[in-house]
């Protein structure tokens, strides 16, 4: 897991052939001005989808303590304030129901082991390690996410 600001995101260009492409979208938009929908950025490598959503409890989001086997995320908050739990993949033992691999997605029944902050501006890059419950937070939460194909 990675936790910054747009501010330094081209320090993190090496860390997928990727990210330079990605995040180079990302830095070129009015976030605060997208709408909600799906981007293409570079075929199914690259995409992104903006989202405008109510927050949620960590109860409600730890429902849904998820990974991803095929993508990275990058998140990024756009306006809100948003709280993600998060726990390493290896320390995962629960899973709850069979791995959808049309959303790319596995869940566990767990309880994340810690939980961090995001203000607009930040962004988290979650990999396939990285269990994360996102969207815990009070009031309306506006993010990206982009994935990127592994």
């Amino acid at each position: 897991m990675i936790l910054d600001t747009l501010a330094n995101s081209q320090k993190y260009h090496c860390v997928h052939p990727l990210f330079e492409r990605a995040f180079a979208y990302i830095n070129a938009q009015n976030l605060e001005g997208m709408a909600d929908g799906k981007y293409e950025i570079e075929g199914d490598s690259l995409t992104a989808a903006v989202f405008t959503k109510a927050a949620k409890s960590a109860e409600e989001s730890n429902e849904k303590f998820e990974c991803h086997d095929r993508h990275i995320d990058i998140q990024v908050l756009i306006s809100g304030e948003e709280s993600i739990g998060w726990k390493p993949r290896a320390s995962c033992k629960a899973v709850k129901g069979a791995y959808n691999p049309e959303k790319d997605v596995s869940f566990y029944a767990e309880a994340p082991e810690m939980y961090f902050g995001m203000q607009p501006g930040q962004f988290v890059v979650l990999f396939p390690e990285d269990v994360h419950s996102p969207m815990i937070g009070e009031g309306e939460i506006k993010k990206m996410v982009v994935k990127v194909k592994l």
